[in-house]
């Protein structure tokens, strides 16, 4: 599972012209599912997701996670997240998770996501999303469970 975290003051979704989500101060996460993902992975992500400590606390340090400052989610699928560009020019994406698993472990982590933090707002699964956002700092950030997790 990968997660590309990204701090924003503001951040939204639309799906054919209507806004489907949007958030004021938080995190937009892209979240990529691959095929040997599952809950407990995902239960693993989320849980350093919510714990980031890296916003300002009041010494300019990053110290402050997302529920200290009362930031929001905004979380979207995004099975590109797996893209492997290792031959020729035209991205292969063998090691995304199928579609079916994909959906289903994505909603897990948005329900996930919202056990721990009071506004969370989503794109759709599968849609074509105009995504915009005014990233802070700019502080990007990505998660791979290959990295968190150890089997």
């Amino acid at each position: 599972m990968r997660f590309v975290i990204q701090v924003v003051s503001e951040a939204g979704v639309s799906i054919d012209g209507k806004i489907k989500g949007s958030i004021g101060k938080g995190f937009l996460v892209l979240v990529g599912v691959g095929q040997n993902d599952d809950e407990a992975i995902a239960d693993k992500m989320v849980n350093k997701l919510v714990g980031l400590r890296i916003f300002p606390d009041g010494n300019g340090k990053t110290n402050l996670s997302l529920g200290d400052v009362g930031g929001e989610l905004l979380v979207i699928s995004q099975f590109t997240l797996y893209a492997d560009c290792r031959k020729g020019h035209r991205p292969s994406f063998t090691g995304a998770g199928a579609p079916e698993k994909a959906e289903r472990l994505y909603e897990y982590v948005v329900r996930k996501c919202r056990d721990s933090i009071a506004r969370v707002e989503t794109g759709e699964f599968g849609a074509e999303m105009k995504v915009s956002l005014v990233n802070e700092g700019p502080f990007t950030i990505i998660l791979d469970s290959d990295e968190i997790v150890k089997n």
